[in-house]
């Protein structure tokens, strides 16, 4: 990915073609040189647009924020609240699944980004509407996570460095988790954000969460 050096250089067309080299490389592929190769560009003309990399990474979670936001704009929601909850979230994912690296940076530095707060906004507006105290509504969130903006942090993260399977020494005196990672397979790769974060998995959390909250406004 080559873009054209004669349109004039912005920080939107700085971030737009680092997210599509993150897109095409991974994250770890994205420096401030090859960016501005891809650019067609000298390194140092990039910093008349973004001040450091640091700047071009909270730059990129500002640009997938505002394609959830988006995607989630032309979603026609359901009049039932947990089901447009549901397809809030289901469409902030889809965002995901086409940024693979994208989770991995939203987890240390989205705090601050508008068009994620934006996101979170119209989620606690949606659960006030629905009858939510906003002492609900922040549990609601705690208990959603991660899960609320479309994935969900690893329980195991082999790709750290470690590996999902136990170690063969320690095997005989953990039987039972021995015994859970043996069974379990994630097959379907399109859908799978993480080593246990695939679309099954991340629904079946999502939809237990979902249930619990609606018994807990039910009782309020």
């Amino acid at each position: 990915m080559t873009t054209d050096a004669r349109i004039p250089l912005s920080r939107e067309r700085v971030l737009r073609a680092a997210v599509e080299l993150a897109d095409a490389h991974g994250l770890r592929a994205l420096t401030m040189r090859r960016l501005a190769d891809e650019l067609g560009a000298e390194a140092m003309s990039l910093y008349y647009h973004v001040a450091k990399k640091e700047d071009v990474l909270d730059g990129i979670v500002d640009v997938v924020a505002e394609e959830i936001n988006d995607a989630v704009g032309r979603v026609e929601p359901s009049p039932e609240w947990k089901a447009a909850v549901r397809q809030r979230i289901l469409a902030a994912r889809e965002v995901f699944l086409r940024h693979r690296w994208a989770p991995e940076l939203f987890e240390t530095r989205s705090s601050n980004s508008t068009p994620v707060l934006r996101y979170y906004d119209a989620l606690v507006g949606q659960l006030r509407a629905a009858g939510f105290s906003y002492d609900l509504v922040h549990h609601s969130l705690h208990a959603l996570g991660s899960r609320a903006l479309g994935f969900s942090q690893e329980l195991f993260d082999p790709n750290a460095g470690a590996s999902a399977d136990v170690p063969v020494d320690l095997a005989w005196q953990l039987p039972n988790l021995v015994g859970m990672l043996s069974e379990i397979a994630h097959d379907d790769q399109d859908s799978t954000l993480g080593w246990c974060d695939d679309q099954k998995e991340f629904e079946f959390g999502l939809d237990v969460i979902l249930d619990g909250l609606e018994r807990l406004k039910d009782r309020a």
